[in-house]
C-alpha cells in the first residue's frame, strides 16, 4: 500500500509541475490594453504576409524574418498574417493573441 501511495504522490507532483510550467506561458492582456492594440492596428494597417508552414496559434514562435510593428506604450508588437492581426511578444517572438 505504501508503494502505491508514493507512486500516486509522485505522479501528482509531476502533473502539478507540468501545469505550473504551462501556466507560465499564459499571458493575460488587460481589456484596456487590448482595445488600444486593436484600435492602433486599424489606424496603422499593415500588408498581410504569408508564412507557409507556420500555424497561427498562441505560443507559436515566428521566424526572425517577420518584421514586427510596435504599438506605442504597449509591450507587444503586431503583424498581419493571412489577413489576421497577430499579437507577438517581441522578447520570445511567440504569438500572444490572434485577432480575426
Amino acid at each position: 500500500m505504501k508503494i502505491h501511495l508514493t507512486t500516486a504522490a509522485a505522479s501528482l507532483f509531476i502533473l502539478l509541475g507540468v501545469g505550473a510550467a504551462a501556466a507560465e506561458d499564459v499571458i493575460i492582456i488587460q481589456p484596456e490594453e487590448d482595445t488600444v492594440i486593436q484600435e492602433y492596428a486599424k489606424k496603422e494597417p499593415l500588408a498581410s504576409i504569408k508564412l507557409p508552414g507556420v500555424e497561427l496559434n498562441v505560443g507559436t514562435a515566428l521566424p526572425d524574418t517577420v518584421e514586427l510593428r510596435e504599438v506605442p506604450n504597449v509591450k507587444y508588437r503586431y503583424v498581419v498574417i493571412d489577413n489576421r492581426t497577430v499579437l507577438v511578444d517581441p522578447g520570445t517572438r511567440k504569438i500572444v493573441k490572434v485577432y480575426n
